[in-house]
């Protein structure tokens, strides 16, 4: 299959080339903050809201720097993946951005409202079994008759460098923070993360967050062995998948721990942020938050980084809607949160998406 013909390791390097090669088509999102979560947990956070980026996600960063960086021949063809998700539609919308066509492998059980964001940026849809084997061989098909180079989601050098422009434009906005956290799920973004942190402030502490029920990264990093999945019965759909070889081994070199949350700690965190600080969020992006109302790391007296990875949720099918949900936080002032300017320097500002 036509793709990335060799792996590399990523470098500080790669992530500031990447952020070069980005900065006219991707939003230097805002970090945004919050009072009340603070004295809630006794530290500082900040939030890189990753939720108000292109197509609503983090994913847009690293589909932008691989479509960018492909030659004129291999770009000729067009691109392809397969994805149901945020990759789908972030490299359909970074291929319009370079004015070729991009061909997504889609399951047939895709939720309408992805696959028509998907033909909206203009890609050619193709439909499978939901399956990863009909994905897979659905996906060689394609290939084998557009000629497209294939882009995956996260097993990609310059989709993990993409990635890691978040991380570095957050350790800017956001001086002197002891963690920064960011979940995890096939990696890239941990990766790109933990890349661009240890770069340039190596004495920052880099955590990946897991679901309890998608725990495989976890499992990998405690044992050193790159583990399977042994289910996916998770709400946060965006962690749905496994580690590669090319992450796992970023994540051994250089992310400091994995902490895992449990489903009603995912809920509450995505609550949370909904109800305190006035923005949508999918249940992915409340992994991190989830693990320190958990209780699951020591943060009293901290400055912590959170990237807030995506805001892509199916409002009609909300965790809390079918069963209620837990009990309604106390109401918090319109004006609570903050952009980052008020305690650490200039914002990034920009939140148009």
């Amino acid at each position: 299959m036509n793709r990335c013909p060799e792996k590399w390791i990523p470098t500080l390097k790669d992530v500031q080339e990447a952020a070069c090669r980005i900065e006219k088509h991707v939003h230097r999102t805002p970090v945004l903050t919050s009072r009340s979560i603070d004295n809630m947990l006794g530290a500082e956070l900040f939030f890189k809201c990753e939720n108000l980026q292109k197509v609503g996600a983090f994913k847009f960063r690293g589909a932008t720097n691989a479509v960018m960086s492909l030659s004129e021949e291999e770009a000729m063809n067009g691109v392809a993946t397969h994805s149901s998700g945020n990759h789908a539609q972030a490299l359909a919308l970074a291929a319009r951005g370079r004015g070729i066509t991009a061909y997504i492998v889609m399951p047939m059980n895709s939720p309408k409202v992805k696959v028509d964001a998907v033909k909206g940026y203009g890609a050619r849809v193709t439909f499978c079994q939901p399956t990863l084997r009909s994905r897979e061989s659905t996906l060689e098909e394609v290939v084998s008759e557009t000629g497209a180079y294939f882009i995956h989601p996260y097993d990609d050098p310059r989709i993990i460098a993409g990635q890691g422009t978040a991380a570095l434009e957050l350790l800017e906005d956001a001086k002197d923070l002891d963690l920064i956290m960011a979940p995890v799920g096939g990696g890239g973004l941990i990766s790109g993360t933990a890349i661009a942190s240890k770069g340039v402030s190596p004495g920052t502490t880099v955590i990946a967050a897991e679901p309890e029920r998608a725990d495989d990264a976890y499992r990998s990093f405690k044992t050193g062995t790159l583990m399977g999945p042994t289910g996916f019965d998770t709400i946060a759909d965006g962690l749905r998948t496994s580690l590669s070889q090319l992450t796992f081994s970023i994540i051994r070199e250089k992310v400091d721990d994995i902490v895992t949350v449990p489903e009603e700690g995912i809920v509450r965190a995505m609550r949370m942020i909904m109800e305190r600080m006035k923005m949508i969020v999918e249940p992915s992006a409340a992994v991190p938050l989830g693990a320190l109302l958990e209780k699951r790391l020591e943060v009293s007296g901290k400055r912590i980084g959170i990237i807030l990875s995506g805001g892509n949720v199916d409002l009609d099918n909300l965790p809390w809607s079918k069963s209620g949900g837990r009990k309604r936080t106390k109401k918090a002032p319109h004006n609570e949160f903050s952009t980052a300017r008020n305690r650490s320097g200039p914002s990034a500002g920009r939140s148009s998406s």
